[in-house]
């Protein structure tokens, strides 16, 4: 079949490769002049099925309300007159039931594990070089009462086969000899040795090469204007300049701008751009940083180590699409990045990004056909939230078994539109 992917980011980038290789004729729209530019650029750095917990659970609307005018908060929803961002923010309440973060945790988990797989295979495969370690990743607490949290969280994510355990503070610094350190001790964490990291966008470029080796053509710069339909097909799609595409298939792969497009059909595809922010420090030689790649749950931050780089991004804003850098927030990665490794008060070279993530609201991506919603043709694969990179090698492959007709080996349903 033509088909046509729109988005050269990680999920894109890698829903092209996978659809290449069943033999489809694939073409990649994407507005940046390079893949992975967005979204992808300079997020966490982590393959992290550890990560499972969805925003939406039971402390959640306290914790936001407690936050609420916080400019350093983890999670901080700034109202707006903007119907989509109230009818989002329903749906994440109905999700913040104990059965519904349950079953999300384990939709998630699930494709974690399956993705992480792919992505193993897939490096290997291609001799990939992504600044990319195999060193498990630690959650570790500085607040006794977030690691008691944190425990049956780990206990619910073995059930589904993720291999997070629980560690003693003990155990946490032997893990990170770097954590012994900090000015804020730590109390206890949980470790999933499986777990990696990684740089997304290093990867994503080097897909992006092979892909294109492999038959695959992407068009940079150039612009998706709208989705065209007739009856109840998408016939094609038209570009800023007024050119039309027509495929058999186009797969939806914009972030968090992907429901723009379908929002003119009269679909209203439950995503939401959640701001995150990271700052990376170019390290000096011999400076004591870690090396397993960590997350502070307190904080909602992860650090991961690229090489002589270290990577710490979270926190989520909830503020439309404005990707301006907001002072106080890069600040307070930086502030707590030192307060956890003293040794980096001296590092002066960091460089600050911001990206919009595309959240649902149970944190579960959408990997589905939309023929059921009245438009044969376009396929979804968005709305990955903080797992994008973590996800996407899975994603992309659930998406090509299923238009192949192919088993998955993975329940689709939680995935559906």
């Amino acid at each position: 079949m033509r088909v046509t992917v729109l988005g050269a980011g990680v999920v894109g980038v890698t829903s092209a490769w996978y659809l290449a290789a069943d033999g489809h004729e694939v073409t990649v729209i994407e507005r940046q002049p390079a893949p992975a530019q967005e979204t992808s650029f300079a997020n966490g750095g982590q393959i992290s099925v550890s990560h499972a917990e969805p925003w939406a659970n039971p402390q959640a609307p306290l914790k936001a309300l407690k936050w609420m005018g916080r400019e350093d908060a983890p999670l901080l929803w700034r109202l707006r007159a903007d119907p989509a961002q109230w009818a989002w923010g329903l749906r994440f309440l109905r999700e913040c039931t104990a059965a519904r973060a349950r079953a999300n945790v384990g939709a998630i988990v699930r494709l974690g594990l399956a993705s992480r797989a792919a992505l193993q295979t897939l490096r290997q495969e291609l001799a990939l070089e992504y600044d990319h370690l195999e060193r498990g990743i630690l959650h570790f607490y500085t607040d006794p009462g977030e690691f008691e949290h944190a425990l049956p969280q780990a206990a619910l994510m073995r059930e589904f086969g993720c291999e997070r355990v629980a560690k003693t503070a003990a155990e946490c610094l032997a893990i990170e000899p770097a954590l012994a350190d900090s000015r804020v001790p730590v109390v206890g964490g949980t470790y999933t040795a499986g777990d990696e990291s990684g740089d997304a966008r290093r990867f994503t470029e080097a897909l992006a090469r092979h892909a294109v080796a492999r038959g695959v053509r992407i068009r940079y710069g150039e612009t998706v204007a709208e989705l065209q339909r007739a009856g109840g097909r998408l016939t094609g799609v038209r570009m800023a300049s007024g050119e039309v595409l027509g495929a058999d298939l186009s797969v939806l792969a914009l972030g968090s701008y992907s429901p723009l497009l379908l929002s003119p059909l009269g679909l209203r595809l439950p995503v939401y751009p959640a701001k995150g922010y990271s700052a990376t420090l170019t390290l000096p030689e011999g400076v004591a940083a870690p090396s397993v790649s960590l997350t502070d749950d307190g904080h909602k931050i992860v650090i991961s180590r690229l090489g002589q780089r270290l990577r710490v991004a979270g926190t989520a804003e909830f503020n439309g699409y404005d990707t301006s850098l907001n002072s106080a927030r890069c600040e307070a990665l930086l502030r707590r990045t030192r307060e956890i490794f003293p040794a980096l008060a001296g590092v002066s070279e960091v460089e600050y990004w911001a990206g919009l993530r595309p959240a649902t609201p149970g944190n579960v991506p959408l990997i589905a056909d939309m023929t059921t919603a009245g438009l044969r043709g376009l396929w979804l694969n968005t709305g990955h939230g903080t797992l994008g990179w973590t996800m996407a090698c899975g994603s992309a492959r659930l998406l090509a078994d299923l238009v192949a007709g192919r088993d998955p080996g993975l329940d689709a349903a939680p995935y559906r539109f």
